[in-house]
């Protein structure tokens, strides 16, 4: 929790404020039922109507104090938990986003959005009842059992004697509410999964029928988050009966004994009356520890877990001196690279070597799993290469900061993935600062700038979640644009024309020949293959065959399967 929580240090002195009036309040209410015994023993046995109307005013006044004094903690409980949760809450994602992608698979993207939402939460609730109520509580028992005392130490023994008892018991129960609400969230983390995968794979549950079936499962695992909830709370329920019993029976006692000695002489009504009410407090006072026991168990695991993304060992950027100075020449070589996943048992990539002069044209092919992406994934550094080494632009990768390295390439994923918002803003996320020419110029040769123009917004036009509204070439195409905005001296386009048109795509390699940047292109058209200046052939992580189009139709049978499987016409003419 130390980690999580030194995010309250710059507002260490609206703390120490908040801390003040809650001390302010707490001293005022302490001496209260001290005055209620001065207005009965002084006052009202004793026939005093100057002293009741005395003690009147300063009751009354006290009040007035502790009424304002409360309302002031709460101002400044609330404004440090805020501000401490919005800083958490952008220190953790600011962390996420510095992840490596090794580091990101750590963690499940529903876990990530419970710490992000209900954990900083959690830790932010607390933190305010920290200020408002938690430290007040014990420090309301404490401090009633010293008044107590002050007013009459043999009765109050009977306070004193139960409080031990209480402490120990509330220390075990605290130990194991920390535990079962560790597991509790753990539960939530496997629910948001849950949602999170159905609804992004909401379409496909409807092709298939599989509403009912999803609703089962989903029923299943919300089923098991309540049973393990309510299991946690069963045990933070036991707490409040226990010491309510604890505290009456101490009550009991005082008064049992108390009228005796008032009988004998040894103590005044008004000393009872005060040493009751001092009782009374503190029974309040326990009777919210089950509940601030609950939240502070529930803190401490959404701490922990906060801080596993605080703290995550991750591969750490390299200064980003001399980034000015970085030579674009676009040169990319790997000498004898072999890649596993973290955690995994063998490797995706074996041995691999070749060699790309600036500007040139790389096409990879190979099966599903033949290791395609996993070799492009290592130039721009999403993973280090467990052996050997890749240079990029004559340097040794990992002697590049990242930011200077990912300036000078530009990456078409798999999978296009476009952001809520308009056409312009997701183009811009290739040059934060283009202007609308050099998007309109990046669309024009990515094939989809007459498109755009169709809409009834043009650039200004809404994009939905993940493109909803688009098709997939039109996302495809705008995935290229935004690359090509940023002017890469390396591009990395990873099968991202297969649901282009054949025209489309002849239009756009005509482009692309055009542009100054090394490319690599990961594709299963031969036809796509024949616009590279060389095409390397992966199987089984390994390079099967490395050279031009004419040289592996000789050299390689794998290869040539390939080519002949696909369309005669397109493969003839080249041959």
């Amino acid at each position: 929790m130390k980690t999580v929580f030194s995010y309250a240090k710059p507002y260490k002195g609206l703390i120490i404020i908040a801390l003040f009036f809650m001390l302010l309040e707490l001293t005022v209410e302490l001496f209260q039922p001290l005055v209620i015994s001065k207005i009965i023993d002084d006052g009202i046995l004793a026939g005093s109507q100057e002293r009741i109307i005395q003690y009147g005013l300063v009751l009354v006044a006290m009040s007035g104090i502790a009424f304002v004094a409360g309302i002031i903690n709460s101002y400044y409980a609330a404004h440090v938990s805020q501000s401490f949760s919005f800083d958490l809450r952008k220190a953790v994602y600011g962390r996420i986003q510095s992840f490596s992608l090794a580091t990101f698979n750590k963690f499940p993207a529903s876990g990530l959005i419970t710490r992000l939402t209900s954990d900083v939460t959690m830790v932010q609730q607390v933190l305010f009842m920290g200020l408002r109520i938690m430290l007040r509580a014990p420090l309301l028992v404490v401090g009633s059992m010293v008044m107590a005392l002050v007013v009459n130490a043999k009765l109050a023994l009977y306070l004193v004697i139960v409080f031990p008892v209480l402490l120990i018991f509330l220390y075990i129960m605290v130990k194991k509410g920390v535990s079962h609400f560790s597991f509790v969230q753990l539960r939530l983390d496997r629910l948001n999964r849950m949602i999170q995968e159905n609804l992004q794979a909401v379409r496909l549950i409807k092709a298939y029928l599989r509403g009912k079936y999803e609703s089962g499962r989903f029923s299943e695992v919300a089923g098991s988050l309540k049973m393990d909830t309510v299991k946690a709370l069963r045990v933070m329920e036991i707490i409040l009966p226990i010491l309510l019993l604890g505290m009456n029976l101490s009550l009991l006692a005082v008064i049992w004994f108390g009228a005796s000695e008032i009988r004998q002489g040894g103590a005044q009504i008004g000393e009872l009356v005060a040493i009751i009410n001092y009782a009374m407090r503190m029974t309040g006072a326990f009777s919210m520890f089950s509940f601030i026991i609950m939240a502070y168990a529930r803190a401490k695991a959404s701490s922990e877990r906060i801080e596993e993304v605080l703290v995550a060992d991750d591969v750490r950027e390299k200064e980003e001196a001399g980034e000015e100075q970085a030579i674009r020449q676009g040169e990319v070589v790997f000498e004898n690279v072999s890649f596993a996943y973290p955690g995994a048992e063998s490797p995706v990539l074996k041995n691999i070597s070749f060699k790309m002069n600036p500007n040139e044209k790389l096409a990879i092919m190979g099966a599903t799993g033949s290791g395609k992406s996993s070799l492009l994934q290592l130039i721009p550094r999403f993973y280090d290469a467990t052996e050997g080494t890749v240079y990029i632009h004559g340097r040794d990768v990992k002697s590049w900061s990242l930011r200077a390295l990912r300036k000078t390439i530009g990456v078409v994923p798999q999978q296009s993935l476009l952001f809520t918002g308009t056409i312009s803003d997701n183009l811009s996320w290739g040059k934060e600062q283009a202007k609308q020419e050099e998007l309109a110029g990046a669309a024009v040769k990515a094939q989809i700038h007459g498109t755009v123009e169709r809409f009834p917004k043009g650039y200004g036009t809404r994009v939905g979640q993940k493109g909803v509204n688009l098709s997939g070439g039109q996302k495809q195409r705008l995935s290229i644009a935004r690359a090509l905005v940023r002017k890469p001296s390396i591009l990395i386009l990873d099968d991202s024309t297969s649901a282009l048109d054949v025209k489309t795509e002849a239009a756009l390699w005509q482009e692309l020949e055009r542009e100054n940047a090394t490319m690599l292109v990961v594709t299963q058209k031969i036809r796509t293959a024949l616009k590279a200046d060389r095409i390397l052939l992966m199987e089984e992580g390994r390079i099967s065959a490395y050279g031009t189009h004419q040289q592996l139709m000789k050299t390689s049978e794998l290869y040539r399967q390939i080519a002949l499987s696909q369309q005669e016409e397109e493969v003839d003419e080249y041959v």
